[in-house]
């Protein structure tokens, strides 16, 4: 066991050793995650921009370099990305107790907030307004993206390779190309220029994982088979809520006939609308299919496979760095990690930017942020009564 230290200044830290999960550290992990939990709104990519500026900005847990090393990671493993870099997170902080502490803490307010919605979709038949709340919370989260994209820019950017892999990443995946597939080649290229020889067909080993092979048809609805729908779901979806709904359709509405499509769309809408995971969809429809035990159950059969790859990858993390080759690797899937976030911001400031007021709010927060380093939670809160006020007759 390696000794404990006060910051991640220390040896042990550089080096990626977790800490002795002391209680002062199990504390401050839970009260974190469980805070951020009910306050993130935005997707993956606004959760990731939070987690920096929580972690590298204000507690210094990590340095940029590591925690964008833990973005990379929970890229090329599937399950959710923001999610997955909240149990690293954990897992640096505090070892296997803080790992298992920071997901279910992250978990946990999203998923009681989605089966408090789901309870009221079953009982009323329509989903409760949350226009408004939107309104003014999501130009505050392209303000943090934006800050984060700066700082990870300046510490993933480490050569005119990377800059031009980035770039390129971009490009290709705003013309539709899988995302996996560009955080493969792009590390795979990193690599093999850092090696001079050719690129490893074993870099496209996981693609294999993004597609689900097809099981018999389900005659219904049991807590074992939403179980094990939702386990399969969270062992081989890649990416944001939008890639969970195509899987999820193929299962639930076209194979098992679960859902109609009206419902799978209101229940991917939830995810999207609500803090934390946007995963949590698996919440809202395993209450509407089972009920409380339902909802339980496909919570955490599409969590599980996050904190079981997570526990196995984790100690390998600060190897790679270490290693040339699978360092250059990593850095190519960073900078690649780094492109797909800023092209999902692009798109969250196009829709989310869509008058003064909403402009207006997305620059002040970037303001607060920069020249006060106001706390991300607090503009987010602000921004929700922003648009509450604001948006009050729309």
């Amino acid at each position: 066991m390696p000794n404990p230290v006060s910051d991640t200044k220390g040896d042990d830290a550089s080096r990626g050793a977790p800490r002795h999960p002391e209680s002062s550290s199990l504390r401050d992990v839970a009260l974190t995650f469980l805070r951020l939990g009910a306050t993130a709104f935005g997707g993956p990519a606004a959760h990731i921009a939070l987690m920096e500026h929580e972690f590298v900005r204000r507690r210094r847990w990590l340095t940029a370099g590591e925690f964008l090393d833990l973005v990379g990671a929970a890229s090329i493993i599937p399950g959710p990305s923001s999610t997955e870099v909240a149990i690293y997170v954990g897992y640096r902080r505090a070892g296997l107790a803080g790992l298992v502490l920071a997901g279910t803490c992250f978990i946990l307010p999203a998923a009681v907030i989605v089966t408090a919605i789901a309870w009221s979709y079953v009982r009323f038949g329509s989903l409760p307004a949350a226009g408004r709340l939107l309104r003014g919370v999501e130009p505050v989260v392209v303000a943090v993206i934006a800050q984060a994209l700066w700082t990870f820019g300046r510490t993933a950017v480490k050569s005119w390779l990377l800059a031009v892999l980035g770039g390129a990443a971009l490009a290709l995946y705003l013309l539709g190309v899988n995302p996996l597939l560009l955080l493969a080649a792009s590390g795979a290229i990193a690599a093999a220029a850092r090696a001079r020889r050719a690129v490893l067909p074993a870099f496209a080993a996981p693609l294999a994982l993004s597609a689900p092979g097809a099981a018999p048809a389900a005659s219904g609805v049991s807590l074992a088979k939403l179980f094990l729908v939702f386990l399969k779901a969270g062992s081989v979806v890649f990416g944001s809520g939008y890639v969970l709904l195509a899987f999820l359709r193929g299962d639930l509405v076209e194979r098992l006939r679960w859902l109609t499509e009206a419902q799978l769309v209101d229940a991917v809408a939830i995810g999207q609308v609500t803090p934390g995971p946007v995963f949590t969809t698996a919440t809202f429809v395993g209450y509407v299919l089972h009920g409380t035990p339902g909802a339980v159950v496909a919570t955490l059969g599409i969590f599980l496979p996050s904190f079981i790859l997570v526990a196995v990858s984790g100690p390998f993390i600060p190897r790679l760095r270490r290693s040339t080759i699978a360092g250059a690797f990593l850095d190519g899937v960073n900078v690649a990690s780094l492109a797909l976030m800023a092209a999902v911001s692009f798109q969250l400031a196009r829709a989310s930017l869509q008058d003064v007021p909403t402009a207006l709010i997305a620059l002040a927060s970037l303001a607060l942020l920069v020249r006060f380093r106001v706390n991300s939670t607090w503009l987010v809160l602000g921004g929700a009564l922003a648009g509450l006020v604001l948006y009050a007759r729309g």
